[in-house]
C-alpha cells in the first residue's frame, strides 16, 4: 500500500507539499495539486480520514442521532440533514437510539468521538442534565424535537400539546363529544404533551369522559390495531377518535374495516404527523402536520453555522402544527 512519501517521490516534491495538496492548503499551488493528485492516483494512495482530519480539524461530517432510522418519519428528517450537509460539502454519519438511555449515551459518545463537525440530536430517553453536560462539551450540538431552556437557541422542537389540541378541536367542532384517544406507551415528553392537548381541548369545550376512553399501544401500526380492539372490546360510545401518530391511527382504521365499521360515516379518525400514509391509506387520513423536513433542515443549519464559530441570536424555535383535513372525518351537525 502506498505511503504519503511514495507519493512525494513520484510527484518529486516534498511531503510536506503532498500534506499541504491533500489539506487543501491554500499555499499549495496549482502546480502541485495537478502533479501531486497524479501520483496518488498512479499509486492508488488513498488520503487517511482520520490524519486529515487532525490536521484540517473537520472530518466533513455531520453526525446525527435519531429513534429508528427504519420508521419514516425518521428517515424524513435523515434525509433532511443529508441534503443540508450535502450542500455544504459534507456527509452524515447516523446513529439509532430506539428511545434507550444507554443506546443514545453511547451513540453520541460515538459521535463526538468520531469528531463530526456538528450533531443534531433526537434523544428522548437522556435526562435534561446529561444532555446539557453533552451541549457543554460540543458546541456545535442541535436538538431536534427537544426544548431544554438553558440552551432554547440550539433547541428545534414541536408543540406537540397544541398538535393534539388541534386535533380534538376539530372534531369537537364538527360535533363529536365522545372523543376517544389512542396514546403510545413510550415514556416520552411528546406522549404526554399530546395526551395533555387532547385532556384540556375537552376540558375547554366542557366535555367530561373517563379514562376508558383513552388507550394505549406501541407507536406503530400493530399498536393501533390492538388499542381500537381494546376499544371496540370496551363497548364504551365513541364518534371519534385521536391517535398518536399516523401508523397508528392506519392500524386503528384496518379494525374498524373488520369489523364493517364505516369511516366516516360511524367513527371519525384524526392523526398526527401526516407522513405519506396519510395520504394513501382509505380514506385518506385527517391529521395534524408535523413539519419535520423543515425542522430538520433547520436544525442541520444551525450545527453547520456553529461549527463554524457564529454566535446564534435567535432564541426560540418552537414550530407550530397545522391541521390537514382529508376525509376520515365526519361532520355529525349535519345530522342535527
Amino acid at each position: 500500500m502506498a505511503t504519503i512519501k511514495d507519493v512525494a517521490k513520484e510527484a518529486g516534491v516534498s511531503v510536506a507539499t503532498v500534506s499541504r495538496v491533500i489539506n487543501n492548503s491554500p499555499k499549495a499551488s496549482r502546480a502541485s495539486i495537478e502533479i501531486v493528485n497524479s501520483a496518488m492516483q498512479k499509486l492508488g494512495y488513498r488520503p487517511n480520514a482520520a490524519a486529515r482530519a487532525l490536521v484540517s480539524q473537520s472530518t466533513q461530517t455531520l453526525g446525527v442521532l435519531v429513534h429508528d432510522v427504519s420508521d419514516p418519519f425518521f428517515g424524513t428528517l435523515v434525509k433532511a440533514v443529508d441534503n443540508i450537509a450535502r450542500k455544504a460539502g459534507k456527509h452524515i454519519l447516523v446513529c439509532n437510539g430506539y428511545h434507550d438511555a444507554q443506546d443514545e449515551r453511547q451513540s453520541i459518545e460515538l459521535l463526538i468521538n468520531s469528531r463530526c463537525d456538528g450533531l443534531v440530536i433526537h434523544s428522548k430517553a437522556l435526562s435534561d442534565e446529561e444532555l446539557l453536560a453533552y451541549a457543554n462539551e460540543v458546541n456545535s450540538m442541535v436538538l431536534i424535537n427537544r426544548f431544554i431552556p438553558e440552551i432554547a437557541e440550539r433547541c428545534v422542537a414541536l408543540d406537540n400539546y397544541k398538535g393534539a389540541w388541534i386535533a380534538t378541536e376539530h372534531l369537537i367542532r364538527q360535533g363529536h363529544t365522545q372523543i376517544a384517544y389512542i396514546s403510545s406507551t413510550h415514556h416520552i415528553e411528546d406522549t404526554s404533551q399530546r395526551l395533555a392537548g387532547y385532556k384540556a381541548a375537552l376540558a375547554a369545550y366542557n366535555i367530561s369522559l373517563p379514562e376508558s376512553y383513552v388507550e394505549y399501544g406501541e407507536p406503530e401500526g400493530e399498536g393501533g390495531e390492538q388499542a381500537m380492539m381494546r376499544l371496540l372490546t370496551k363497548s364504551i360510545d365513541f364518534t371519534a377518535v385521536v391517535t398518536y401518530n399516523d401508523f397508528m391511527a392506519a392500524g386503528a382504521l384496518s379494525v374498524l374495516d373488520e369489523n364493517e365499521i364505516p369511516v366516516p360515516e360511524k367513527i371519525s379518525v384524526i392523526g398526527f404527523d401526516d407522513v405519506l400514509i396519510a395520504r394513501y391509506i382509505h380514506p385518506r387520513l385527517t391529521t395534524v402536520r408535523y413539519p419535520i423536513h423543515m425542522m430538520a433542515e433547520q436544525a442541520a443549519t444551525l450545527a453547520l453555522k456553529l461549527s463554524q464559530g457564529e454566535v446564534l441570536t435567535q432564541k426560540q424555535r418552537i414550530y407550530s402544527p397545522t391541521l390537514v383535513q382529508r376525509n376520515s372525518v365526519y361532520n355529525l351537525s349535519h345530522l342535527s
